[in-house]
């Protein structure tokens, strides 16, 4: 076995490789990254075929490089542990997942001995092993009636980029009237089709727009981090329909 494990932490690597080395014991190499870039730079220089990687990290996110990899080397078994369980970063790992890949997520509250396990069964068991509060997180995220679809999703963050119902329809390339009932969806799937309700003699109690983009960050649906790349994804768009 081949290990690259990536955390910007000191404390948090030098555990990390402690709990590897006493877990993994057809272990051959064990390589340490400090951040995102450096693990790029180490699995390109090296035949790793476990990667352990932490989610948040300096220039390079770990949902970035877990990408990277799986693009070059769709084998690759990737473990990531994080401190976060909300649905932006959930979701994010979900889509670049390869059908057949082996991953883990194990959160950094983990005792050591779970933290073992997770190891032993992704690394040696080559089974994925999900924490239950992320699993929870994933099954609300894929659940119809519950969770958000992939084109609700999209509707939510138009919407937290602040763009008009004609900006929506002219990026996801959806007429007016589709943008609107994407819209629509979205408000009920978040319980805001009744929020138009008068209530007393102020009229409706809230503005759906800015209450859907109230509980799309309360709830973890988004963050900071998936608005920054949105934004970007945004900027590239415009600049390509403004030439």
């Amino acid at each position: 076995m081949r290990l690259l494990i990536a955390e910007d932490d000191k404390l948090h690597r030098a555990f990390l490789e402690k709990v590897a080395r006493n877990t993994l014991s057809d272990m051959d190499v064990l390589t340490m990254a400090e951040d995102g870039a450096e693990a790029l730079k180490e699995f390109d220089a090296g035949e790793y075929d476990s990667v352990v990687l932490d989610l948040q990290m300096p220039r390079v996110t770990g949902v970035e490089v877990a990408k990277s990899i799986w693009a070059k080397k769709p084998s690759t078994k990737v473990l990531f542990w994080s401190n976060y369980t909300e649905e932006a970063y959930i979701r994010g790992i979900t889509k670049i997942v390869p059908s057949a890949a082996v991953y883990g997520y194990i959160l950094k509250s983990a005792p050591a001995e779970q933290l073992q396990l997770a190891l032993q069964g992704v690394f040696v068991a080559e089974q994925c092993v999900i924490d239950r509060e992320v699993r929870g997180v994933q099954q609300r995220a894929g659940d119809r009636l519950l969770g958000l679809s992939e084109l609700e999703y999209e509707a939510l963050v138009d919407l937290c980029l602040g763009l008009t119902d004609k900006a929506m329809a002219a990026r996801r390339n959806v007429s007016l009237r589709g943008a609107q009932s994407r819209l629509q969806h979205l408000y009920q799937k978040l319980g805001l089709d009744k929020s138009d309700i008068p209530i007393g003699d102020w009229g409706p109690t809230y503005n759906s727009r800015t209450r859907a983009i109230s509980l799309a960050l309360t709830q973890g649906i988004l963050n900071a981090d998936a608005l920054r790349k949105e934004e970007e994804i945004l900027r590239v768009w415009m600049e390509r329909h403004h030439d």
